[in-house]
């Protein structure tokens, strides 16, 4: 990697990865391998890598932000964070086998549906028999935004690509239902966000 290459900074991780690591404390307990989808900036797996020794963190991200990612890991110099695959939910499959425990953060409003289905059809074929799916970000209830900044956010969402917005928790976790993927927890988050569990049927 260019050691040039400037650390990239968003000022949402910084704020979330807080109460987000209070879940996963919880909630990731007991695994081992964590695959986090959309590692974005790096930031997450960085703070949660450091917190969470007990897991791998394994970082995926599409190409075009790998260095970004590489720029954060190599100053943290994390023995248990793990360069980012290339991993687009586009693509036919995966370059990875099975994983316990699977982590991402508002992805699922920036992409189109058939791009969330595409998604949970992988999450499905990687993740683990009683393997964990923690999904965090804004979601709308019964048709109604939570709140009127998620109703701006949903409008701002549009207006930059008409297939992305703030999706329905009933349609996400049919879908999630569909892969045999069963919600244990529905927490609430700051800031109107939602951390949504899941746990893969057992063997």
């Amino acid at each position: 990697m260019n050691k040039t290459t400037i650390k990239p900074f968003a000022e949402s991780c910084e704020i979330n990865k807080y109460p987000i690591l209070d879940v996963l404390k919880e909630v990731f307990t007991e695994r081992k391998r964590v695959l986090e989808i959309a590692s974005g900036t790096g930031q997450h797996a960085v703070h949660f890598g450091r917190e969470l020794p007990h897991l791998t963190w394994q970082t995926s991200e599409l190409v075009q932000n790998h260095a970004g990612i590489q720029a954060w890991l190599d100053e943290a110099n994390l023995p248990n964070v793990l360069p980012p695959l290339a991993i687009d939910v586009n693509d036919a499959s995966w370059p990875v086998t099975s994983v316990d425990a699977i982590f991402n953060a508002n992805t699922v409003h920036i992409i189109s549906w058939p791009e969330v289905e595409a998604l949970f059809a992988h999450l499905a074929r990687v993740i683990a028999p009683g393997g964990c799916v923690c999904f965090y970000g804004p979601y709308n209830y019964g048709g109604n935004f939570t709140s009127e900044s998620n109703a701006r956010f949903d409008e701002w969402l549009k207006s930059r690509n008409p297939d992305s917005g703030v999706r329905d928790f009933e349609a996400v976790n049919q879908l999630a239902s569909s892969h045999e993927l069963n919600l244990v927890r529905d927490i609430q988050m700051p800031i109107n966000n939602r951390m949504l569990v899941w746990h893969a049927k057992l063997a």
